[in-house]
């Protein structure tokens, strides 16, 4: 794909953000009564959004001009914010976290597929550098304390030599045995052969009824192959079957990925190029426009002190440095429009004091009509649903606003790479220079004003200057809003390195298993709005799990605009049954977004920083490094052992209670610029106290066993993943309804089992067959229904 492309990508993209906008500020104005009205308009923002989302992330992954990146980087981050604001009008419009759009995609004519949540490239893009980094030390400590699991999976144990001897004999006359038997067999046949020629020696072959039979089994043979290949391309003709090469990567791919990479190194240099060509253009500003402006400021302020003296017999008090200087006046104003505003001041102040001799007399009355007027807003305000104002409309406002202004109809025949653009440049430069001019000029002025009204106006310079001592304007900046009280800094002389390297020792710093969201296989929930209609509450779909995950999670932790604005996720619970990849999911979000995983599981911390204040110090070493190096999860995992409602005898020991009072605490010093996220896994949510458990996690998402379509794909996507093929042999389908109950854990545990390195160079003449797959079910336990809806419940 060309610039031009990319270019015709964004402006189409824009343009619909403009109309959205449009109608949404419209609709903002209206208050609703109709709760399916509402969650229909909420819905279809929502999915235009996340539309527009995808694009804007597309453009912004490949527009290489370094200017139009930071505003589309602006406005992207907005969208994302927007997206998660609308999220949560929905959550509190129907009190769940799963919404069904089945009706709105077909009315505007999307696929599912549209739905799913981009995870912006530019997460892990912008810091690969630090997280390669990080990884790099995290290893190395690792290694050093002989923590390093993966070193040791692949680590060979030593054997006696005598057991090594005699596995070599047993081999090798193993070896023997084979070649022996071969040869034995070969002389089988051939004395076979010989007694078979001796018995038929007296009747001669009929050569022509041979040459029939050959010809028989031949064109039977030949027949059969056509007719295979008639089917075969019937059914590709019907649709049922894919085209050849229809899972092969094909040339054109190859290509733009290729592209990708291109346009990514230019993207890098014309970043590099653009922040050099900020310096030397200021520079070059400075030398040749500095001294104009210089000259232009102060005539502008000369003429303002005469102005001022002429119209209110005064010269005007110079503001501080403090209040802006001179900027504050003269801000978007030509000195003509200043001299309206002083003349319009004065008749202000006449007017005022006029009214408040007039108006004492009627504040009794006017209370009693407020209040009964404000109750009846109330009781209207209660009936009437209205858009809660949003944070982020702004933003997008005005980042289209400079997309109308700036970008829309410019000209840029002149510059085909795409590189910065020199005049933009200069404009906000010369803004720059003029504030730093203005600074100085300020100084001199001031001297200038001083020495105007000593020699004009002395006796009014002495009476000023003695009101500006009875005036209390000092005492106020004395005053300062008194400090919060922090927590103590219970490491005050140690280092982040030297934390960071003590909690990896210790186990509660761990390392992200690779494993990106899209590993999170599923299939959509297609029925869930026609089951709502006949109010059965439909089991939310894997990848409803996965697009969740993304809103509250790997967004906000990715994107500091996000996190600091949008609605606060400081907690996160997944409720399951075993094997349905919460672990999973949480390796994911640190994947995707580059974070610091800390595991503060009741197991992990067992015997670690005993007692009171060992408590605390480890508490705080965790979220002081998980604040410096954010973004960081804080995975607890089996959480529901921290809130058990009795700590069962056996676990008495490992003191599983220690975070209980802790958590809510660690949640209320969390603050909207610390992108840190508590993430807790359970698979037995109902052993633990209820009402505690649930104020610890501000989000729970039920992460169901997968349904039919589900284990459809995922045992597609399994089988194929572990170098299995899929043939007519192979019925998917059967193996999707037959281990319904099963969880991904099993699915990937039974294919691991069948498909050894043996069975899998077997595939040419043997193909797979479903029953190889259900012979390693029967030992394992499914999730039945009665555990399923406990945890519905």
């Amino acid at each position: 794909m060309s610039n031009a492309m990319y270019n015709k990508m964004w402006h189409q993209t824009q343009e619909a953000l403009n109309s959205l906008l449009d109608t949404e500020s419209q609709k903002m104005m209206e208050p609703q009564k109709n709760q399916v009205f509402i969650f229909q308009m909420l819905a279809t923002f929502y999915i235009k959004y996340v539309q527009i989302f995808r694009n804007l992330e597309n453009v912004y992954d490949q527009i290489v001009h370094p200017q139009k990146r930071i505003l589309i980087r602006k406005i992207l981050d907005a969208v994302m914010g927007r997206i998660l604001e609308l999220k949560n009008e929905m959550v509190e419009l129907e009190l769940t976290e799963f919404h069904y759009f089945d009706d709105i995609l077909q009315d505007l004519k999307l696929e599912p597929q549209q739905l799913d949540i981009p995870i912006p490239k530019y997460f892990l893009k912008e810091k690969l550098e630090v997280i390669k980094g990080r990884e790099k030390i995290l290893s190395q400590i690792l290694a050093e304390s002989g923590l390093d699991v993966s070193a040791e999976k692949y680590q060979v144990k030593p054997i006696p030599l005598e057991e090594a001897v005699k596995l070599i004999q047993i081999a090798e006359r193993a070896r023997q045995g084979r070649l022996r038997a071969m040869f034995m067999k070969q002389i089988y046949l051939q004395e076979y052969r010989a007694k078979q020629a001796r018995l038929l020696g007296d009747k001669v072959a009929d050569v022509s009824a041979a040459a029939l039979r050959i010809q028989k089994v031949w064109r039977g043979f030949h027949q059969c192959k056509r007719t295979e290949r008639q089917r075969r391309e019937e059914m590709i003709f019907l649709g049922m079957n894919p085209p050849p090469l229809f899972n092969e990567v094909s040339a054109a791919m190859i290509q733009a990925d290729r592209l990708c990479h291109l346009r990514n190194k230019v993207q890098i240099k014309h970043e590099e190029e653009y922040r050099d060509a900020l310096v030397t253009i200021k520079d070059d500003l400075k030398l040749t426009e500095g001294p104009d402006i210089k000259e232009n400021l102060q005539d502008q302020i000369r003429h303002w002190f005469i102005e001022c003296r002429n119209l209110t017999g005064t010269f005007p008090d110079y503001p501080n440095e403090e209040e802006g200087g001179s900027a504050i006046i003269f801000s978007n104003k030509t000195p003509q429009q200043v001299i309206d505003d002083i003349v319009a001041s004065q008749d202000e102040e006449e007017k005022t004091k006029k009214k408040k001799k007039e108006k004492k007399p009627k504040k009794e009355k006017k209370e009693k009509e407020t209040k009964e007027t404000k109750e009846k807003n109330k009781q209207e305000e209660e009936e009437m649903w209205k858009m809660s104002p949003s944070v982020f409309l702004h933003t997008m406002e005005e980042g289209n606003s400079v997309y109308k202004d700036l970008w829309k109809n410019k000209d840029e025949s002149w510059n085909f790479p795409q590189d910065y653009d020199p005049e933009l440049i200069k404009e906000d430069k010369r803004k720059e220079l003029e504030s730093e001019i203005r600074v100085q000029v300020d100084e001199l002025m001031r001297q200038e004003l001083k020495n105007l009204k000593l020699a004009v106006n002395r006796e009014k310079e002495l009476s000023a200057r003695t009101g500006k001592k009875k005036g209390g304007k000092k005492k106020n900046k004395k005053k300062k809003g008194r400090k919060g009280k922090k927590d103590k800094d219970l490491t005050v002389d140690r280092t982040i390195e030297s934390l960071y390297k003590e909690l990896v020792e210790e186990g509660l710093l761990i390392q992200a298993l690779k494993v990106s969201l899209s590993d999170y296989i599923g299939e959509y929930s297609y029925l869930g709005t026609s089951l709502r209609q006949v109010s059965i509450e439909p089991m939310p779909s894997l990848l409803d799990v996965r697009q969740l995950i993304t809103l509250y999670a790997i967004l906000p932790l990715g994107s500091a605009a996000v996190h600091e604005k949008a609605p606060l996720v400081k907690s996160l619970l997944l409720a399951g049954p075993s094997g349905v990849g919460k672990k999973m999911l949480v390796h994911a979000i640190c994947t995707e977004t580059g974070a610091n995983l800390f595991n503060l599981s009741a197991a992990n911390i067992t015997g670690k920083y005993p007692g009171k204040s060992g408590l605390q110090m480890m508490l705080h070493v965790v979220f002081k490094v998980a604040r410096k190096l954010q973004p960081s999860v804080v995975w607890i995992g089996d959480t529901e052992k921290t809130f058990y409602k009795k700590v069962p005898h056996a676990e008495r020991k490992m003191e599983p209670k220690r975070l209980k009072k802790q958590l809510p605490k660690m949640l209320k010093l969390l603050k909207p610029d610390d992108r840190i996220l508590i993430v807790g896994t359970t698979k037995r949510p109902f052993d633990a106290e209820l009402q505690p458990f649930c104020k610890a996690y501000q989000k729970i998402i039920l992460v169901p066993r997968p349904d039919y379509a589900s284990r459809y794909v995922l045992w597609k996507e399994i089988i194929q993943r572990h170098g299995g093929v899929i043939t007519d042999t192979l019925s998917v389908s059967c193996l999707a309804k037959i281990t319904d109950g099963f969880t991904q854990g099993h699915i990937v545990q039974v294919v691991k089992e069948v498909l050894t390195e043996r069975r899998i160079r077997q595939q040419s003449h043997k193909p797979l067959t479903a029953l190889e797959f259900i012979a390693s079910l029967t030992s394992m336990n499914p999730v039945y229904q009665e555990e399923e809806d406990s945890f519905k419940n």
